[in-house]
């Protein structure tokens, strides 16, 4: 089979298809194992006008959200170099990061959950390589050299003035657009006005955070320039993933072979069914459409990422022959098969009551967080030391302000309850929103209260209304006394 074979269909109106082209294989890959580039057709229809709603949606989110801020904290950022983490304007530290393990957790059973029902939609619709190959790069390639047909009439001639001009062009903008990703991912990392100050400098003020942007910047060039699909269909765990997850119950882009088989051209006022024929018309546009090289009509493949161009191109089709729609659409393999409807299966629930379990774990951690983290550990070295009847020990205190507000706080012993603190400064701690604050002080027992030579004592820490926000048991030193 020739390279280029040109697919004529007319429609009971006469209407006639564009002719377009098809690979005479499927996937990446030809069978000597070389890369076999894809010339996806630029797709049309409902399913494409939803996932462009969405992707744009998401587009805009990307790229607003480094600069949104609540109460004066970053909406999100996760600079790990400085230890700063902000979700949602909450601020999340070091030691917080066992809540965000479970999050991760949650997010991933609910992926988990997700693909046994629905399938690898999430690569369709959501995954960030899909939006921006398919939502900028594809479109700008549209753009400047045309459909699947110009493009591939582009790849063969030789590099004459126009392949140069376009092929300049579109690389070009490429490297731009690159650019731009590269600068807002890493204000998710270290702020938009850190970023702003990097770019005022210049490149020889920050040498290395320079070299960090020509890396990353180079990285995105190469997927969307040139590895494209082969992220989904060769590195891309999650594509493996779903092949161990879905079953015959799992929502997928499937075609119905029960009523598009057997395969047949269209002929106009032929009565297929009494020609034993099906409803596919075997014009391939499904395959054209398809941005990783697969024919939906071999069944369910790993490559599939359920971006529904096969869909809109089958009913565009069916449209134009006077066929029914949905001959590939969302359905399980059961459906298809048996013609039963979509059900919640036991693997399913399982993992559902797991999720719930997690999230409302998770939704407590977060409740009991506490507003402030408060430690009193004693010096290296450090002592006791005994006047006046008293034994006294010397602590250092760490306040860490979780909220948004400014706290003044207190310090009092909760246990033994007759202790006495004597502060170095104030006895009223300002601790600044999302601040630490450092002192020292002493802490003073009777002797005879002091039983044993090393004792635990209770340290509370109070705020202005007299609310406890946080407590720390320590140690208390004292003289060694024999016990008779």
């Amino acid at each position: 089979m020739s390279d280029i074979e040109e697919i004529e269909v007319r429609g009971g109106q006469g209407q006639v298809l564009d002719p377009e082209t098809y690979r005479d294989s499927i996937g990446t890959m030809e069978q000597s194992g070389k890369r076999k580039w894809i010339f996806p057709r630029k797709p049309k229809g409902k399913y494409t006008n939803y996932r462009d709603l969405v992707s744009y949606s998401l587009l805009i989110i990307y790229f607003t959200v480094p600069f949104l801020k609540i109460n004066g904290n970053p909406f999100f950022l996760f600079n790990v170099i400085d230890r700063e983490f902000f979700i949602l304007g909450q601020p999340f530290y070091p030691q917080d990061f066992f809540i965000l393990t479970l999050g991760a957790i949650a997010s991933l059973i609910f992926i988990i959950i997700f693909t046994i029902a629905f399938g690898r939609i999430f690569c369709g619709w959501i995954c960030p390589q899909t939006i921006f190959m398919e939502s900028i790069f594809r479109k700008i390639e549209y753009l400047i050299e045309g459909d699947r047909n110009r493009q591939m009439k582009l790849d063969r001639q030789e590099w004459n003035t126009e392949k140069i001009l376009k092929r300049s062009l579109k690389w070009t903008v490429y490297i731009i657009i690159s650019l731009i990703i590269t600068h807002f991912m890493l204000m998710y990392i270290v702020g938009y006005q850190e970023i702003l100050r990097i770019i005022s400098e210049g490149p020889f003020a920050h040498p290395t955070n320079f070299i960090i942007m020509v890396l990353f910047t180079s990285a995105f060039y190469f997927v969307f320039a040139w590895f494209r699909e082969q992220v989904c269909t060769l590195v891309c765990p999650y594509g493996r993933l779903q092949g161990v997850l879905i079953d015959k119950d799992t929502i997928n882009v499937f075609y119905d072979f029960k009523r598009g088989e057997n395969r047949s051209k269209w002929r106009k006022g032929e009565d297929r069914k009494a020609a034993g024929k099906g409803d596919c018309i075997d014009c391939h546009q499904c395959v054209v459409v398809c941005p990783t090289g697969i024919d939906i009509r071999d069944g369910q493949q790993l490559e599939c990422v359920n971006c529904t161009a096969c869909i809109d191109a089958c009913d565009e089709v069916m449209e134009k022959v006077g066929l029914p729609k949905g001959l590939v659409r969302y359905a399980s393999e059961n459906e298809i098969e048996n013609q039963t409807q979509f059900k919640f299966t036991g693997r399913m629930k399982g993992f559902a009551v797991v999720l719930v379990l997690l999230v409302g774990f998770l939704g407590f951690l977060l409740y009991s967080r506490g507003e402030m983290e408060a430690k009193f550990i004693k010096p290296a070295g450090s002592t006791f030391f005994v006047r006046d009847g008293k034994i006294t020990n010397t602590y250092n205190y760490t306040f860490l302000n979780k909220t948004n507000d400014k706290k003044i706080v207190t310090i009092k012993v909760l246990e033994p309850a007759h202790g006495e603190i004597i502060y170095s400064a104030s006895s009223k701690i300002q601790v600044e929103r999302d601040k630490i604050s450092k002192g020292t002080i002493n802490i003073s027992f009777p002797e005879d209260d002091m039983k044993l030579s090393k004792q635990n004592i209770t340290i509370g820490v109070y705020d202005m209304k007299g609310k406890l926000v946080d407590s720390y048991q320590t140690y208390f030193e004292g003289p060694f006394k024999l016990q008779f």
